[in-house]
């Protein structure tokens, strides 16, 4: 394996990646128009946003460079829904050159692009923060009361009225207020959520709510005892709620649900593959892999527990013990902590599961350690590098110091 791809290395596997998106798309397709808007800042790579857009899924973007990517596959208009925070001016120039669907994130955001850009698109969505601590949030996103994200209630019916009048013809809503949930019943609570202040909104306002964002918290099973969440049954429950609520022969038109599932799309189908470069045995034993927090951040950030195989040891009984980590000067830069495994030796090769979201999209240089490089295990079996290991060079092209290129080239 070292000879023929060198680790450490994510691969994903295209057939599981196609195959769940066309899961989600058939739960849902008692919608009118139901989409998915994958989140690029889970997994920026264009070769796996292809994937994902042969499959009609949209992109969520955050940011200048998440437009680009999903302009560079071709993926613009209401392909992509632009859900940012404290925005820069060229990044709302750049979503409203592509014809994204601006997800207004602050009351204050909209004055700001009416300053800054001039006249509001046709179609405008705002975010809606529901406060209440003892329903909502979790540790990732929070509990909303204390998140920096939405408009309060009273301020999304403000400005509805306010982008009523300043001509604003389409009006989308959304809500954000878990991630990585495994709690089946959430995303319907979400909707009904959702739903009622869509009710309340157009009674307010006098004005017909297009869609409805349910954002995209599904989380992945990370741990064996976990139970994935049934999507099927979700889509059901949602449905429920939808029927009770909504009439659709009273409206000019039918009322939508999209959603932004993106840790469940590519979560469980990109696997992280390192190899066991020291051990040591002091107070505790330890197994050393060649790769770090700069390939994945996720068990550092969160202390999310992901799934670990030894290779060819993956019937083995766990015998033995571990803290696996990484080689950063950090004491947090471990991927599991007294983790039972079959014993492990130098050289054996580890998988780390479920890695195929939020891996080194959010990395860093820390050390000068480099990012790793990426494979896609097509549907032919066939094995495609998809983006190439990080490299001295590349991580030294920012700064122009004399001798930097010339030590570099002897490397």
């Amino acid at each position: 394996m070292d000879q023929e791809f060198g680790t450490p290395f994510l691969i994903f596997n295209e057939k599981g990646l196609r195959d769940n998106v066309k899961r989600l798309y058939k739960a849902f397709s008692w919608l009118p128009d139901f989409k998915n808007y994958y989140a690029v800042k889970a997994h920026p790579n264009p070769y796996i946003l292809e994937i994902l857009k042969e499959e009609w899924c949209g992109m969520d973007c955050s940011s200048l460079w998440e437009l680009v990517c999903s302009e560079a596959i071709w993926n613009i208009g209401e392909n992509i829904m632009f859900t940012s925070n404290n925005t820069p001016i060229k990044d709302f120039l750049k979503a409203k050159e592509l014809g994204a669907i601006i997800n207004f994130d602050d009351i204050s955001h909209i004055d700001f692009y009416k300053e800054n850009i001039w006249d509001l698109p046709e179609l405008v969505s705002c975010r809606y923060n529901p406060w209440d601590s003892k329903t909502w949030g979790n540790v990732i996103i929070w509990i909303p009361s204390e998140a920096k994200y939405w408009f309060t209630k009273d301020q999304i019916i403000e400005w509805y009225k306010k982008l009523q009048q300043w001509w604003v013809k389409r009006f989308w809503l959304h809500t954000m207020v878990m991630s990585n949930d495994l709690n089946k019943d959430s995303l319907i609570e979400t909707a009904e959520l959702l739903l009622n202040l869509s009710i309340e909104i157009e009674q307010a306002v006098w004005i017909e709510i297009e869609f409805l964002n349910l954002w995209g918290w599904i989380g992945v099973a990370h741990h064996p005892d976990d139970t994935p969440v049934d999507v099927e049954y979700v889509a059901s429950g949602i449905k429920a709620v939808y029927d009770k609520l909504i009439d659709n022969t009273k409206r000019d038109k039918p009322l939508n649900i999209v959603m932004e599932q993106w840790r469940f799309i590519t979560g469980p189908y990109g696997q992280l593959v390192s190899k066991v470069r020291h051990m040591k045995h002091i107070y505790r034993d330890y197994v050393w892999l060649d790769s770090s927090m700069s390939d994945f951040m996720r068990p550092w950030m969160y202390w999310a527990y992901h799934h670990l195989t030894v290779l060819g040891k993956e019937e083995a009984e766990k015998t033995h013990t571990y803290d696996v980590t990484w080689s950063l000067c950090e004491n947090n830069d471990k991927f599991a902590i007294q983790r039972e495994l079959p014993e492990v030796n130098i050289w054996d090769y580890l998988a780390l599961h479920h890695a195929g979201a939020h891996w080194n999209a959010m990395g860093f240089n820390y050390n000068a350690k480099l990012k790793c490089k990426e494979f896609l295990l097509q549907s032919n079996w066939d094995v495609k590098l998809i983006k190439r290991a990080e490299t001295l060079a590349d991580y030294f092209a920012i700064t122009d110091y004399e001798w930097l290129d010339e030590i570099v080239k002897k490397l």
